[in-house]
């Protein structure tokens, strides 16, 4: 299908992925990349935010990335590991709103 890519097209797709099955959990969860310029060309580091709460941080090489975001079976993972953060975020961010009261 579309594998490849260029760092920053890669970088894109992976920002609207992470974005497209976070938010099925809840919309109002986003991701967000980081910016480390130590990271340019090499990988990717990403995580979801929930209000002022967030999740772990998530690693991705931009190699494997760009080779497999093509491929079903991987982007299925790929969904299903944002999801679980997701979920875990939102869990999490409730029991700490639960505890402030």
């Amino acid at each position: 299908m579309f594998s490849g890519g260029s760092y920053d097209e890669v970088k894109r797709w992976l920002l609207m992925f992470l974005n497209s099955h976070a938010k099925r959990e809840n919309p109002r969860v986003e991701a967000v990349l980081d910016d480390d310029d130590g990271r340019q060309g090499r990988s990717y580091g990403a995580w979801l935010r929930f209000g002022p709460h967030g999740s772990r941080l998530m690693e991705f090489d931009y190699q494997e990335v760009a080779q497999h975001r093509g491929e079903l079976a991987w982007c299925t993972a790929l969904a299903e590991r944002v999801r679980r953060e997701a979920r875990e975020l939102l869990t999490g961010s409730t029991a700490a709103n639960v505890r402030a009261r």
